[in-house]
């Protein structure tokens, strides 16, 4: 791959595109389609399209494997703390309206860590994946 350098160019000005559109479907998933899980699979596919241009290893310095596996229980985490925050404020498991002062902005602020926590996962979990797939039978 290292002599196709129409494709590295065309990767280098997309890559940064397409990580911006999932800052925004994941940020308009309140509103419209889209939300944590189609933004978390439009940044890991990012992350793989620029190892699958790069290199696995430059993809690994990017982004370390030791990071993608504490990014995955991590967004599970924030996804369960949400609950539980909901459920300590004497709502239900998952109940956002107690969050804040009002109950508009507990659902704002609910839907937005949901999301997150989502968004996190996934990406995390599709790049982990994929280093676990691209890694076999090398010598790390």
């Amino acid at each position: 791959m290292r002599l196709d350098l129409i494709l590295r160019v065309a990767t280098k000005l997309i890559l940064p595109f397409m990580l911006l559109f999932a800052v925004y479907v994941q940020l308009h998933g309140d509103y419209g389609a889209g939300g944590g899980f189609q933004a978390g699979a439009i940044a890991g596919a990012g992350i793989i399209l620029y190892a699958l241009v790069f290199g696995l290893a430059a993809a690994r310095r990017i982004v370390p494997p030791a990071l993608v596996e504490t990014l995955v229980p991590l967004g599970v985490f924030i996804y369960a703390a949400v609950g539980v925050a909901g459920w300590l404020t004497g709502g239900n498991y998952l109940e956002y309206n107690h969050l804040a002062h009002d109950p508009v902005h507990g659902q704002e602020w609910g839907v937005f860590l949901v999301e997150l926590g989502v968004f996190i996962t996934v990406s995390a979990t599709m790049v982990a994946i994929f280093y676990a797939f691209t890694g076999r039978g090398r010598s790390r």
